[in-house]
């Protein structure tokens, strides 16, 4: 009985061949062209932008990629991603504290931006419209949102942030869902010299003096990078749920330069988080006081303090 499997072998026959040959042409097409980077199958078509002044979205497939790559899943937020640390070259003696947690086999501690921007969404369409997270640092808010299905334009002058946006932007397969704009959101179109910290480049501003305000001993480099406003970005046809703000004192050139998008009226207008620290307010030559006066000449006449946050909308 050990020889009988020869006497009841399938003979292929060449019509079989045919048959297997074509089943295979096929799976490999599909797998070739098949849209894999969309983790959400009924998730929201990608976003285009087409400007008139020729200013393109960031390309991640053609930045050099760091190295080395820490990334670890957030903890406790309802809709888990994956999050890229701003932590470049070699370990340094001291490192972030999210990454001694990586090494001990802990996920990454929950900003706490994260957790609100995904309450807010919460219940919402999505294919309902935009979340613009300006100022992104390596992607706290927009893969927050990207997670559960929304399309993001994120804003953002670091290179080095950009690199660890890209990171997350593999890693959480959002390319069909985040667009980054190698720039910094303002009031005008043109060029504006930035100041970023060696080491804590979550704190870099467009004011020297806000750079340096909670870490003095760290080294400051300027570097020019471009500006754009809200409004040359996002089209009229573009509905937006959400603006997330944090640009270490210049948040009000980036509302006046989202007049179009603030001025629609209750109901079309975006929900509208901003950091509001007078210190960093103060360093660009604003204040909260003036931002607030803004804001009320288009509509948003409910505001409240969230820490050093202020949450807007027009009720």
């Amino acid at each position: 009985m050990a020889n009988a499997w020869r006497r009841d072998k399938f003979i292929l026959l060449p019509s079989h061949k045919i048959l297997i040959l074509a089943i295979s042409s096929l799976l490999l097409l599909l797998f070739f062209f098949y849209p894999t980077s969309n983790p959400n199958p009924g998730s929201p078509h990608t976003l285009t932008l087409t400007l008139s002044h020729g200013i393109r979205p960031y390309d991640c497939f053609a930045s050099p990629q760091a190295s080395p790559v820490f990334a670890s899943l957030v903890e406790g937020v309802r809709y888990p991603f994956l999050f890229s640390l701003a932590d470049f070259g070699a370990l340094p003696e001291k490192p972030h504290k999210n990454i001694v947690r990586m090494l001990k086999g802990k996920s990454f501690r929950k900003p706490d931006i994260s957790a609100t921007i995904q309450d807010l969404l919460e219940g919402k369409e999505r294919d309902g419209g935009l979340v613009l997270d300006v100022g992104a640092n390596v992607g706290m808010a927009a893969f927050a949102a990207a997670a559960m299905g929304f399309r993001v334009v994120a804003f953002e002058p670091v290179f080095e942030n950009l690199q660890r946006i890209c990171d997350g932007v593999f890693l959480n397969r959002a390319r069909d869902q985040v667009t980054v704009y190698a720039a910094a959101a303002s009031d005008r179109i043109g060029n504006i010299t930035f100041h970023k910290l060696v080491g804590r480049l979550d704190n870099s501003a467009i004011s020297a003096t806000g750079a340096k305000l909670a870490f003095k001993s760290n080294e400051e480099i300027a570097v020019e990078v471009l500006t754009i406003p809200l409004d040359e970005v996002i089209p009229d046809a573009e509905r937006v749920l959400l603006i997330k703000i944090d640009v270490q004192g210049w948040e009000y050139h980036v509302l006046r330069g989202a007049l179009g998008l603030l001025s629609r009226r209750k109901g079309e207008a975006p929900y509208l988080i901003y950091e509001e620290d007078e210190r960093l307010l103060q360093a660009s030559n604003s204040s909260a006081l003036e931002i607030r006066k803004f804001l009320e000449s288009v509509g948003y006449h409910h505001c409240t303090r969230h820490g050093t946050d202020a949450h807007c909308t027009k009720i």
